[in-house]
């Protein structure tokens, strides 16, 4: 229970462009499985009285028949209605049953560490219709969903705590609050429970009027007051349940709907989840050094160096004066991070600080780049100067590159010797770093990224011992492999020692969103398994000896270089690689699928260095290649000469165990005949024979490699399940890859029938459908 007392564990939905499916498909899919374990339990009818068969014929005519691609490009507002969905639907009902189990099985009550987080409305890297709007669109719908969800709980509770003063003795506080309701019906005149309710709906409602700006859908019949935070609600529901307490009624006062409401005001507040800002470290940049101008501090802020940036930052951040004037004209582009500064210390007045508590700072290479952060907040309130500085949103470094994650410790020392910076921490009791596991792949390949990844969060442990404060570590995964996909239970379990301590947030993004929490069961189960793996990831004592530790991090720093040099020498150092990628893979035609708000690159350029993760692991999944998820390795396993030692490290090292079960399931869904039918596609045929030829002899090389080091005769031998999922989805994907080529070739052929291109995004979504972690 100590360790619970400080835990943090928070799955943390993204708009990431990977799910392909329509909202509409995943729900008949996922009412056909609700029939079908129905029908597997014995069960003849449903609860409305309709037979079991032909509900589930129903069903699936209305899959059929639902149309299944797009017709237009999702916006910002559709994403926050299809995670509102989720969050609402599955989360909000969930957690706090979740909690109730956990409760029983502790024989005490937890405190509330698992909660709900949000990219979508705040994430502006590289997404351009993330405004200040979007984000007010998205805390309002939000609190919506919350403050309704309350209201219902609130009135079936008065209808359910009929408690009559004739037969039971009620506490004095119970009966201030009930008085307090105004609620003169003689009809509950001896029903205190119920006029305490009566009083604590009203003041949902005026709540629901203050923050969303309309009547509850069930308005209160009594005037009352909004709460001012959701502490106050909480404080009127304990004081219900501690007199049902008091007076012998237990049960009614531990748990049951009182003790889940309880829970879910604790955990979700007026906010439902906490939503992240996110921007570029060179839009912070550009913006800061504007102000810097237009205030008079500094003509030219980018041309200084790196010390001369810290000293006239932390100079701005110790005076009382803003930069910002409302005479001044400002670029769009300050004008809007301004806008959105501004609203998130709206969202504070409104929501409380709960509702938005991080600011990421993608590429952060340095401490400038999150000063500018603090900067930025000080011109909104949310950075408070002083003797004793405060901010109320975290800035947060987000490492992506193999350099950035090489240089994260020299960072983050720096950050925490600031005296300032160290005063605000110390009082948080914790700092956030995230480590971003795409961009890090695409960089230098997927053995170097895994391994640059432990050994950063290794490397940060000891800066923060230092400074006597918790690390926090927020994992920015994606589904596929390539993106540092794969079961989060494996993930957590595998982390370096001492660098989880309970706290701990992953993103969820894309097919994940939909696999992991699409139904209340699955959801439940995953929850279950992001916690238990963090808290044995936490407590559990080291397995490895220092020595074998030792010796497995310089078996993993070979094979890293090795797999480094061989990755970086296809991808970014062979003359023409680009052009092979873009014939060979359908990244030109996934722009169609309408599938997120976001551009596919960052800038208007056909560099890979440009092109985001997402579209670049995509494309290689469509092409049965997965060339992110495995590329390299093969050479490091053949360079390295002691396999005894891979061997060993394979069976006692969590880490090396989990990449080469993510690798295997990657290698299970490539398949190189399927492949060379890509490239194919490719126009030039010496270009075509010289890439693929390495790609072949490399996936090669992996395979055989793999198998020597598992001691396996194929492919999943040990995992018999997951062989038999992905053996039975092949013979449909197979004939939907020879079909896409064969529309890819018309397509580019100038074929101008509009079914080539439907059919081309047809199969595009129903091939990443099949393989399902393919973004």
């Amino acid at each position: 229970m100590k360790l619970l007392d400080h835990a943090l564990i928070v799955p943390v939905l993204t708009a990431h462009p990977t799910e392909v499916r329509r909202k509409s498909m995943i729900d008949h899919k996922n009412r056909i499985a609700e029939l079908m374990a129905l029908k597997d339990l014995g069960a003849d009818e449903t609860e409305d009285g309709d037979r079991i068969d032909e509900a589930i014929t129903r069903q699936i005519a209305l899959l059929w028949q639902t149309r299944v691609l797009r017709r237009e490009k999702l916006g910002v507002a559709d994403e926050v209605e299809t995670a509102l969905s989720y969050l609402r639907d599955i989360f909000l009902p969930g957690m706090p049953a979740l909690y109730a189990r956990w409760d029983r099985a502790l024989g005490e009550r937890a405190p509330s560490f698992l909660r709900a987080g949000s990219w979508i409305g705040g994430d502006r890297d590289g997404n351009p219709f993330v405004t200040a709007e979007s984000m007010r669109l998205a805390l309002s719908r939000s609190a919506e969903a919350v403050l309704g969800y309350y209201l219902g709980a609130v009135h079936a509770l008065g209808a359910e705590l009929s408690i009559s003063t004739e037969h039971v003795t009620v506490s004095d506080a119970l009966l201030a609050l009930a008085d307090a309701s105004h609620d003169d019906a003689k009809s509950r005149a001896d029903e205190p429970y119920r006029r305490a309710l009566s009083g604590i709906y009203a003041r949902l409602s005026a709540t629901h009027q203050a923050l969303i700006g309309k009547p509850a859908p069930r308005p209160a019949p009594l005037a009352a007051d909004p709460y001012a935070t959701p502490a106050e609600f909480r404080d009127e529901l304990v004081t219900v349940a501690r007199a049902l307490a008091d007076e012998g009624q237990g049960p009614l006062a531990t748990g049951g709907a009182l003790g889940r409401l309880i829970r879910a005001v604790e955990t979700f507040g007026f906010h439902l989840a906490t939503l992240d800002m996110r921007q570029n470290s060179a839009v912070h940049e550009r913006v800061v050094g504007e102000l810097l101008k237009a205030g008079g501090a500094c003509d030219d802020y980018r041309a200084l160096d790196e010390d001369a940036r810290v000293a006239l930052l932390r100079k701005e951040l110790e005076s009382p004066r803003l930069l910002t004037s409302p005479y001044a004209d400002y670029s769009e582009e300050t004008a809007t991070e301004l806008a959105i500064v501004r609203e998130a210390a709206a969202s504070h007045r409104k929501y409380g600080r709960a509702c938005i508590s991080h600011y990421i700072v993608s590429m952060a290479q340095s401490v400038s780049d999150l000063l500018e952060v603090h900067l930025l907040l000080k011109e909104a309130g949310l950075y408070i100067p002083g003797a004793e500085p405060r901010a109320d949103v975290m800035a947060i470094p987000l490492f992506e590159t193999i350099a950035d994650l090489e240089g994260a410790p020299a960072i983050m020392e720096g950050w925490l010797a600031i005296p300032e910076v160290a005063h605000i921490a110390a009082g948080r009791g914790h700092q956030e770093v995230m480590i971003g596991y795409s961009d890090s792949n695409k960089d230098g390949g997927y053995l170097t990224s895994t391994w640059q990844l432990s050994r950063g969060s290794t490397a940060l442990e000891p800066v923060f011992a230092k400074h006597n404060l918790g690390m926090q570590l927020f994992h920015g995964r994606g589904g596929a492999v390539g993106r540092g996909g794969g079961s989060s239970f494996a993930a957590i379990l595998a982390q370096p020692k001492g660098t989880v301590q309970g706290r701990i947030r992953i993103t969820e993004q894309g097919e994940v969103i939909a696999a992991k929490y699409g139904t209340r069961e699955s959801a439940m189960t995953n929850l279950e398994a992001m916690a238990s793996a963090t808290l044995l990831a936490s407590l559990e004592p080291e397995k490895l000896a220092p020595t074998d530790a030792a010796r497995f991090a310089a078996a993993m720093d070979q094979l890293s270089d090795s797999a480094f040099r061989a990755y970086r020498g296809l991808v970014y150092e062979t003359e023409g690689f680009r052009t092979f990628f873009r014939q060979a893979t359908p990244i030109a035609e996934i722009a169609g699928l309408k599938i997120g708000s976001r551009p596919a690159s960052r800038k208007k350029s056909d560099a890979i260095e440009d092109l985001r993760a997402i579209p670049w692991v995509f494309s290689w999944a469509q092409a049965r290649i997965m060339l992110p998820g495995w590329y390299g390795v093969g050479a490091a396993f053949d360079a390295f000469e002691d396999k005894g030692l891979l061997r060993e490290m394979a069976s006692a090292w969590p880490l090396f165990a989990s990449t080469l079960d993510n690798m295997e399931m990657v290698l299970a869904k490539s398949d190189m005949e399927i492949a060379g039918h890509y490239a194919a596609l490719v126009e030039d045929p010496a270009l075509r024979d010289t890439i693929f030829g390495r790609i072949q002899s490399g996936w090669n090389a992996t395979h055989d490699g793999l198998l020597q080091i598992t001691r396996q005769t194929r492919l999943l031998e040990r995992h018999p399940g997951l062989e038999t999922s992905i053996r039975l989805r092949l013979p449909y994907i197979e004939p939907l890859n020879l079909l896409q080529i064969e529309l890819l070739k018309r397509h580019r052929a100038g074929e101008d029938d509009p079914r080539i291109g439907e059919g081309i995004l047809l199969s595009i979504n129903a091939i990443a459908t099949a393989l399902r972690n393919s973004g």
